[in-house]
C-alpha cells in the first residue's frame, strides 16, 4: 500500500521533481512514430520517444502495408521456388528450413493434406503457427538457403596408437606384419605383405585358457607356427575397470599378451638400441574407430567389414585386400552374421593388420 500511495503522489506532484518534469532544453521534443506488431505486421502502434523498428526493417523484405499481399512482395519467379517447395517438400526436407522444424513442418503437410495445394503466399498465414512474420523469414530462407557445411570426417591417426612408439621410416621398410588376437580360447593371426596381400590367415584353440596355471608351453606351441614378418602386432584390449566380473578376462588377456612379448621378441646377447622392437601393441579401440565398428565405448563385430574386402578381392580390379582363392573358398561362410560367431578373432586380426599396414604408409 505505500509503495502504491508514493507512485500516486509522485504523478500528482508539480514542480521540479515530478515525474513528468522536462526542463527547458534539455531533451529533445518528443515525436511520434510507429511500432509495426509483431504478430501480423499490418496494424501500427503509435509511440513517442523511442527508437523503432523502422530503421531496420525495409518495406521491400516486410511486408507492412495494408492494401498489399504477401504475393505482392516477391517476383512471379520467386513464388513459383517457394510455393514449390511449400506444396511438394516431405516433412523432413521442410524441417530443414528455418522456422519450419517441429511443429510448423508437421502444420503445413496436414493443411495441404486437407485443404490441397497452396495456391498463393497468402494462404500460407493460414497454417496454424505460421503468421506473417514467421512467413516472410521461411520465405526468404527457402529463396536464400544457408550453405551447407560439409562435416569433415575425423581421421584417426592410427600410428599414434602404436606402442611402443617406433620411427616411421621402421614401419614404411616393413615388407609384412603378423597381425594377433588373443581370444578367451584362441589365438588368430593374419600375416599381411605392404601390398596388401593376405599370406596367411588362421588360428589355433588354446584348450587350457583361463583353466588355471599358465605354462610358456601354452604359447609356444603358437608361436611356432607363426611365420616370420618384420613386426607382430598384438591386439590391446581396453576392458573397462568398472565391470569385475571381467577382471578374469582382462588377467587372461594380459597374461597372453605379457607371454607373447617374451616369446616373439629376439634375444640379443648385446642388445642393440638402434633395432627397433619387433613386437608391438595396436589399441582395439583405434581399429575400430577406424572402420567405424565402434558404438560409445563398445566395439561391434568387423564380420561385414572383412565380408566386404573379401568381396571386393573378387570383384575389383584393385581390391583393398587380395586374398587367395583357398582362402576365400575356407572361409566365406565363417562371417555370416547371426551365427555363433566363430570368426570373430580371424576378423579382428585382419582388421588389425589392414589399419596397421595404412597407419605405416
Amino acid at each position: 500500500m505505500w509503495v502504491a500511495r508514493r507512485f500516486i503522489s509522485l504523478i500528482a506532484r508539480r514542480g521540479q521533481y515530478g515525474l513528468f518534469y522536462q526542463p527547458q532544453g534539455s531533451l529533445p521534443k518528443l515525436e511520434f512514430r510507429h511500432l509495426n506488431c509483431t504478430c501480423c505486421w499490418r496494424s501500427r502502434i503509435p509511440v513517442a520517444g523511442f527508437e523503432t523498428l523502422n530503421d531496420t526493417l525495409s518495406p521491400s523484405t516486410t511486408p507492412c502495408d495494408d492494401d498489399k499481399s504477401l504475393d505482392a512482395y516477391y517476383t512471379s519467379a520467386q513464388r513459383d521456388v517457394i510455393l514449390q517447395l511449400l506444396n511438394n517438400a516431405a516433412e523432413s526436407e521442410l524441417a530443414s528450413v528455418k522456422l519450419l522444424r517441429g511443429r510448423k513442418s508437421v502444420n503445413i503437410v496436414e493443411y495441404r493434406t486437407r485443404n490441397g495445394p497452396f495456391k498463393n503466399l497468402e494462404s500460407v498465414i493460414n497454417v496454424p503457427l505460421l503468421k506473417h512474420k514467421s512467413a516472410v523469414i521461411v520465405f526468404n530462407s527457402i529463396l536464400n538457403p544457408p550453405e551447407k557445411k560439409e562435416k569433415r570426417k575425423v581421421k584417426i591417426q592410427l600410428a599414434k596408437f602404436i606402442r611402443p612408439e617406433v620411427e616411421r621410416t621402421w614401419l614404411e621398410d616393413a615388407n609384412s606384419i603378423v597381425s594377433i588376437v588373443c581370444g578367451v580360447n584362441k589365438i588368430a593371426w593374419a600375416h599381411v605383405d605392404r601390398g596388401m596381400n593376405v599370406l596367411e590367415w588362421k588360428h589355433e584353440d588354446c584348450h587350457n585358457f583361463l583353466k588355471g596355471t599358465y605354462m610358456a608351453s601354452d604359447i609356444s606351441s603358437v608361436v611356432s607356427h607363426l611365420p616370420s614378418a618384420d613386426f607382430f602386432v598384438v591386439e590391446k584390449t581396453s576392458i573397462s575397470l568398472q565391470n569385475t566380473a571381467l577382471y578374469p578376462v582382462m588377467a587372461h588377456m594380459r597374461t597372453v599378451e605379457a607371454m607373447l612379448f617374451a616369446l616373439l621378441e629376439p634375444c640379443y646377447t648385446q642388445p642393440d638400441i638402434t633395432a627397433p622392437p619387433k613386437v608391438l601393441n595396436m589399441m582395439r579401440t583405434a581399429v575400430g574407430r577406424h572402420f567405424g565398428l565402434m558404438v560409445g565405448e563398445s566395439r561391434t563385430s568387423g564380420a561385414q567389414a572383412v565380408q566386404r574386402m573379401m568381396t571386393e578381392s573378387v570383384t575389383q580390379k584393385i581390391p583393398r585386400v587380395t586374398f587367395p582363392h583357398n582362402l576365400l573358398v575356407k572361409y566365406r561362410n565363417l562371417f555370416q552374421m547371426g551365427g555363433r560367431r566363430r570368426g570373430e578373432d580371424l576378423c579382428d586380426a585382419m582388421l588389425q593388420a589392414v589399419a596397421f599396414l595404412r597407419a605405416a604408409r
